[in-house]
């Protein structure tokens, strides 16, 4: 369980530093967007009020607590499965990539009122129009690890 907890907060602290850094140090909150690297790495401010790719954006403020609750729900949820079914230091690292990536969005919610993006990659003449944050790299990457290597087989009811 030790695992998970580190894993979380350094997911919640990358996230959160990295968003510090870039609005304000560098001055994204002004500028809107910094090239740094373009097209491969542009920041982009972004203020997503939805989920993934921007869905749900602009719903009620009811979408925004809904979305809070099914964030603490998963989270919680991912820690009684690390308590009573997950064995492989893997599944743990991913499972606090996830709580750390979950809580940090939403921090964002409550304090911002929507989750702060500002990553925008593009490559080989694909143009992509999305922004994220270091809080989604661990989400998926924590999702997609969970996938790959959480051993289900050992789970207690």
């Amino acid at each position: 369980m030790r695992l998970l907890y580190i894993s979380a907060i350094v997911w919640f602290a990358l996230d959160q530093i990295s968003k510090y850094l870039v609005l304000h140090w560098a001055g994204l909150v002004e500028q809107g967007v910094i090239e740094v690297f373009p097209p491969y790495l542009v920041f982009h401010l972004g203020y997503n009020t939805g989920i993934n790719f921007g869905l749900f954006a602009g719903g009620p403020e009811t979408t925004r607590y809904l979305l809070i609750g099914i964030a603490l729900v998963i989270s919680a949820w991912l820690l009684w499965w690390a308590k009573n079914g997950m064995h492989r230091r893997i599944s743990f690292l991913s499972a606090g990539a996830v709580i750390g990536g979950a809580l940090a969005n939403t921090l964002d919610r409550v304090t911002q009122g929507a989750v702060i993006d500002f990553l925008n990659m593009s490559c080989c003449g694909i143009d992509n129009p999305f922004a994220f944050n270091i809080a989604d790299v661990g989400i998926v990457g924590g999702a997609i690890g969970l996938l790959i290597f959480a051993d289900t087989s050992k789970m207690t009811p």
